[in-house]
C-alpha cells in the first residue's frame, strides 16, 4: 500500500498549492504596519457603489474635490471585478475536474509508465490552466485592494442638518445679546489680551517655554496652573452628573487607530497633523505609534475589534488628557498666546449609540435620522452649554458647514466665545464683533464612519444582524482657550484683577479674584 500513498500525498500538496495561487492578493496599503490583531476596516462599498453620484457631490461640498471621482472609480472597478469573477468560473471548474482526475489516477496505485505519463499530462494541464488565469486572479486582487483604498479615503456623508458651503448657521447665543453687547466691545482694545494679562499677573510664561521647547508651548504658573486644574475638575463634575463615565486614557496610540478615527498624518492641504514616535531599529517591525491629538482617539479604541451588547448602549465616556497637535496654524491672531498651541489639556466626551433604521427601505441609518444618536448628541451639547454658560462667557452656537467638517464627521456644532483682544475695527472704523469670535468647543456626529474602521459592532435588540454603532464626540473643556477667554472676559481694568468664575472657586481655595502677586 505504501507505493499508492506517495502519489496521493504529492497530489494533495499540488492541489493546495494550486488553490493558494487562485486566492493570492498583495498587502493593502499600510498593512505592513498593522499587526494581525488590528481591527479590519469595513467600508460600505455596496452603498458607495449604489450611490456614486451622492458620494461624489458630497466630496465637492466638503472641499474634497480631488476625491470626487473616487465613487465613480469604485463603480467602474466593481463592474470589472464582477466580469473577472465570471471569466474565472470556467477555468476554476476545469481545475476541480483536473484535481479529481489526478486523485483518481493516483488512487489506482502502482508506478506503471502509463500511470506516470497520465499524471504528468494532468499536471501539465493544471499548470496551463493556472498560467492562463493567473493574470486575471492577480488583477481581481488588485481591484479589491484599490476599491478598499478608495472607499476608505472618502469623507463621511454630510447630515441634512449641515449647511452646504462655507458659511455656518447661527443657532443661538449664550450670555450675549447682540443688541446690547458688553461695554468693552464698543471700544476694541488689542492690549486686553490674555497674553499681556497673564504675563502681568504672573500666570503664563512663554519666555521659559521658548527656551525649553520652542514656539507653540507655554508654562502656566501660580493661579494660572490652578485655573487649569479647576477647569478640568469642573468640566468632569458636570459630565459625571450628566451620566458620563470617567476614563483616564493614554496619550500614545497606534497610528492606524488614529487614521481609523479620521486623523491622517497629513491633512488634505498636506499640513502635518500628528506626531509619530521615532522607532529604534529593533522596533521597526512593530506598528507605528503617534501622540494623540485628542482623547477621542484612545476612547474610540476602547471598543475597537469588539462587540457591544445593545443593552449597554448608549455608552458615554469622559476623559481628560494631554493632547498634541503638530500643525498649530500660520502665525496670526489665532496663534498668539494660548489660542493655538502644540500641547494642551482637554476634557473630551465620547459616546456610542445604536445604529437604528427609522425607515423601511434599505437606506442605511447613516443618512437618516437616528433617535438614539440624536439624543446622545443633544446630551453632549447640553453638557457643553452648561459648562461654558456657567463660566459667564459670551458665546454663540454654530451649525458648521460642509467645508469645515473633518473626514469623520457627518455633522458638527461649534461654540465660540467672544474674545475682546480679537475684535478689530471695520473699514468704517466701527467695532466688527465678527472678528472677535473664537472656537472653544466642537461636537460631532460621526455615524458609523469610525466604528466601521475600528471593527466595533452592536449585537442584540430587534435587529437580528449585527451592525456598526454610531459615534459622537465633543469637547467638554479645551483648557488653554477657555482659560484665555476667562482672563480676557474676567479682566477688571480698574482694579487690575481677573474675576474668577464662581463655579471654579471651590477648586481654587475659594479665590474670588486673581491679582498681581506681591514681590
Amino acid at each position: 500500500m505504501a507505493p499508492s500513498r506517495a502519489p496521493t500525498v504529492a497530489v494533495s500538496r499540488w492541489s493546495r498549492c494550486l488553490r493558494r495561487n487562485f486566492t493570492t492578493s498583495s498587502l493593502r496599503s499600510g498593512d505592513a504596519s498593522r499587526p494581525p490583531t488590528a481591527p479590519k476596516p469595513v467600508p460600505d462599498v455596496k452603498f458607495i457603489r449604489d450611490n456614486a453620484e451622492l458620494f461624489s457631490r458630497n466630496c465637492i461640498d466638503r472641499n474634497y474635490a480631488a476625491h470626487a471621482e473616487y465613487p465613480y472609480r469604485i463603480l467602474q472597478l466593481s463592474k470589472e471585478a464582477r466580469q473577472l469573477v465570471e471569466e474565472l468560473k470556467k477555468p476554476r471548474n476545469e481545475i476541480k475536474k483536473v484535481e479529481r482526475s489526478i486523485a483518481q489516477v493516483a488512487a489506482q496505485g502502482g508506478q506503471s509508465p502509463e500511470n506516470k505519463e497520465q499524471l504528468e499530462t494532468l499536471r501539465q494541464e493544471a499548470q496551463r490552466l493556472k498560467s492562463e488565469t493567473e493574470a486575471k486572479t492577480l488583477r481581481k486582487a488588485q481591484i479589491d485592494e484599490e476599491i478598499q483604498r478608495l472607499a476608505l479615503a472618502l469623507p463621511n456623508l454630510s447630515s441634512p442638518e449641515t449647511p452646504i458651503g462655507e458659511e455656518p448657521r447661527l443657532v443661538r447665543y449664550i450670555n450675549f445679546d447682540p443688541e446690547n453687547p458688553p461695554s468693552w466691545a464698543n471700544q476694541p482694545d488689542p492690549s486686553r489680551s490674555h497674553v499681556s494679562i497673564g504675563a502681568s499677573l504672573g500666570l503664563i510664561d512663554f519666555t521659559s517655554s521658548a527656551t525649553s521647547t520652542g514656539w507653540g508651548w507655554y508654562f502656566l504658573t501660580n493661579e494660572g496652573a490652578l485655573l487649569e486644574h479647576a477647569l478640568v475638575q469642573y468640566a468632569m463634575s458636570v459630565a459625571l452628573r450628566r451620566g458620563w463615565k470617567a476614563v483616564s486614557p493614554p496619550s500614545l496610540v497606534y497610528s492606524y487607530i488614529a487614521e481609523a478615527c479620521g486623523f491622517q498624518p497629513r491633512d488634505r492641504n498636506d499640513e502635518q497633523q500628528i506626531w509619530s514616535i521615532e522607532q529604534t531599529e529593533k522596533e521597526k517591525a512593530k506598528p507605528q505609534r503617534s501622540l494623540a491629538g485628542t482623547a477621542e482617539i484612545p476612547l474610540a479604541a476602547m471598543y475597537a475589534g469588539r462587540d457591544i451588547d445593545v443593552s449597554e448602549l448608549p455608552i458615554k465616556l469622559v476623559g481628560a488628557s494631554r493632547c498634541y497637535r503638530a500643525e498649530a496654524g500660520a502665525r496670526g491672531v489665532d496663534t498668539k498666546g494660548l489660542y493655538r498651541v502644540h500641547e494642551f489639556t482637554k476634557v473630551e466626551l465620547f459616546g456610542w449609540a445604536d445604529n437604528i433604521r427609522t425607515n423601511s427601505d434599505a437606506t442605511p441609518a447613516s443618512v437618516t435620522s437616528n433617535p438614539m444618536t440624536d439624543d446622545l448628541f443633544n446630551n453632549l451639547l447640553d453638557t457643553q452649554t452648561e459648562i461654558l454658560g456657567s463660566l459667564g462667557l459670551p458665546c454663540r452656537v454654530l451649525e458648521m458647514p460642509t467645508t469645515d467638517l473633518g473626514a469623520s464627521a457627518a455633522r458638527k456644532r461649534d461654540i465660540e466665545v467672544l474674545f475682546p483682544s480679537r475684535i478689530r475695527l471695520s473699514s468704517e472704523f466701527k467695532p466688527d464683533l465678527e472678528t472677535g469670535w473664537g472656537e472653544v468647543t466642537s461636537a460631532s456626529i460621526c455615524t458609523d464612519y469610525q466604528s466601521r474602521r475600528l471593527g466595533t459592532r452592536v449585537r442584540g435588540g430587534e435587529e437580528k444582524n449585527s451592525r456598526y454603532p454610531h459615534t459622537v464626540n465633543g469637547t467638554a473643556m479645551a483648557v488653554p482657550r477657555v482659560l484665555a477667554a476667562i482672563l480676557e472676559n474676567g479682566w477688571d481694568e480698574k482694579r487690575g484683577v481677573v474675576v474668577v468664575p464662581e463655579v471654579l472657586r471651590k477648586w481654587m481655595g475659594g479665590l474670588e479674584v486673581i491679582e498681581r502677586r506681591q514681590s
